[in-house]
């Protein structure tokens, strides 16, 4: 690997300008880049960290959101990808500890296979740390991609995570089953992956 007099890499040279255009012009193809770079290893770190596929594919594309947020504060001081895993690092810890925290407070004997006191069914009746990611604020990045969802999808994500209706109300909603409505969305949310890396340029 070539390092420069500064001490970087060509990569994280490389890097640095893809941030540039991300932020100086606006350029949603420096945040597909980065995001085709990294998000492989940032998603192996946190499954490392939780052992759960779902939950690590919802966290990594959070950590990637609270990244491009936040783009416009990084300072060339280090790597990109140094502070991209701190974010992804931390974001995981966060979760895992509001996990035990409801866990707590559920009063529930509910396990599941692996013998943990919680099951998913129980946590998808809340807004979940799985779900933030496409929340509030953190939802710049994402709503760029939503749009070019298939219908059937994009109304999925809009009643999930813009108006943050539970699984259950969704599932009343468009008058499907639970089971179906879950599916869909996982679907959905793997789809704007796609999207974001620029595999899916029209679906």
């Amino acid at each position: 690997m070539e390092i420069n007099k500064r001490g970087f890499s060509t990569k994280a040279l490389e890097d640095f300008d893809l941030i540039d255009k991300a932020v100086i012009e606006k350029d949603q193809q420096a945040y597909a880049t980065l995001m085709k770079r990294y998000k492989k290893a940032v998603y192996f770190m946190i499954l490392k960290m939780i052992r759960d596929a779902d939950d690590a594919e919802d966290l990594t594309m959070e950590a990637f959101a609270k990244a491009f947020k936040n783009l416009h504060r990084f300072k060339k001081d280090y790597t990109f990808s140094t502070w991209l895993f701190r974010i992804a690092t931390n974001n995981t810890i966060d979760f895992i500890r509001k996990k035990k925290l409801k866990t707590m407070s559920l009063n529930t004997t509910l396990s599941d296979d692996g013998g943990n006191a919680v099951t998913i069914d129980v946590e998808d009746g809340d807004n979940n740390p799985q779900d933030e990611f496409i929340k509030s604020q953190r939802i710049e990045m994402v709503r760029i991609f939503v749009d070019k969802l298939p219908d059937k999808y994009r109304r999925l994500v809009e009643l999930r995570y813009f108006q943050e209706l539970s699984y259950e109300e969704i599932a009343q909603e468009l008058e499907k089953p639970l089971g179906t409505v879950k599916a869909q969305l996982h679907r959905s949310r793997e789809l704007l992956s796609e999207i974001a890396e620029g595999k899916k340029k029209h679906i």
